[in-house]
């Protein structure tokens, strides 16, 4: 009769802020870019959102798309109330044309309003035009300044600006087998005392119901003085891995998501900054390793590092585990 082999036992982190309940958790629990996997109701939609987060984490092109709405809707606007009080209260238009053109010279001295240009060729005339023209003029005030605020902040916010491998390879590693994957920064910024966190979340059986354990991995080297080149961060697949003998299939029931926090320091923003990732096991590639990402240039004067290869890998051949232990009748791979 086959013995499965025994386990060591590890202790569970209870502090990564997830809850235990598997059948309370989605698909997973970190996304790829680092956010959480969550969705929060109960409270109006207003309530529940920050809009200066929204703002500053939104992608730069729906950024400029909605300064640019923002800005026509409130022309639209004023122009709208200039339209209906009576373009013959704005002095150097021409009253004699279409409605349609009439209505752009109004948007026009809306939006020299709103920018305080006023070019002079269009004045207003009247104290309910003017009224509406010096409301204008201070939304506009108001509006450019939070407007610039929101750029700057944009601009100047501190990110690691972090790239990491599409894939976590199992790969030889010290006679053994080891779950490797890479991390590089694609920017110029410069990080130093760089710091990584690695947790595995696994669904297990416990008195009959699955319930989530999380395992802080062990690593090979969890800190670099410099993260100049890319690293390739170790996780040893020994009897010290919570993931110790386990086969492909166990790993899929088990639902295993590797969840990856850096932290490092900016010396140009004197500042911390942080970056998460996750990896599920369909991103794990089994026998494999990662081809050099970097070299020294021709005339020797430099290196180069090769960002599009952070995640080029070639497939190698697995060195068979021995456990020391009651070998295992099973045809499946082993992690």
């Amino acid at each position: 009769m086959a013995h499965q082999h025994r386990r060591p036992e590890f202790k569970n982190i209870d502090n990564t802020g997830f809850a235990a309940n598997s059948n309370a958790e989605g698909s997973r629990l970190t996304n790829k870019d680092g956010s959480t996997n969550l969705r929060k109701t109960g409270l109006r939609y207003w309530e529940h959102i920050s809009t200066y987060h929204t703002l500053l984490r939104m992608s730069r092109g729906k950024f400029m798309l909605l300064v640019l709405l923002f800005y026509t809707c409130i022309n639209l606007f004023f122009a709208s109330m200039f339209y209906v009080i009576g373009v013959e209260h704005l002095i150097g238009t021409d009253g004699s044309t279409s409605r349609f053109y009439q209505f752009m010279d109004a948007f026009f001295f809306s939006s020299q309003t709103l920018t305080t240009v006023g070019y002079g060729h269009v004045a207003p005339t009247g104290m309910l035009t003017n009224a509406v023209a010096s409301v204008e003029s201070l939304l506009g005030i108001l509006i450019f300044a939070v407007v610039t605020g929101l750029m700057y902040g944009r601009f100047a916010r501190p990110r690691a600006y972090l790239q990491f491998s599409h894939n976590v390879l199992v790969s030889p590693y010290k006679g053994g087998r080891a779950l490797m994957f890479r991390v590089a920064t694609y920017k110029n910024n410069n990080l130093t005392d760089a710091e990584t966190q690695v947790t595995a979340a696994m669904h297990v059986m416990e008195e009959g119901k699955m319930v989530t354990r999380f395992y802080q991995l062990k690593l090979e080297i969890s800190r670099v003085n410099s993260l100049a080149l890319s690293w390739t961060i170790v996780h040893a697949l020994d009897e010290n891995s919570p993931m110790y003998n386990y086969t492909y299939q166990e790993l899929k029931d088990s639902k295993i998501e590797i969840i990856v926090a850096i932290k490092a320091f900016d010396d140009h923003f004197s500042n911390i900054v942080q970056q998460r990732t996750s990896y599920t096991l369909n991103e794990v590639v089994y026998g494999a390793k990662f081809l050099p990402m970097f070299h020294r240039a021709t005339d020797g004067s430099e290196t180069i590092l090769e960002l599009d290869k952070i995640n080029a890998y070639e497939k190698v051949a697995l060195p068979e585990m021995d456990f020391n232990t009651e070998a295992v009748e099973s045809t499946t791979a082993k992690i």
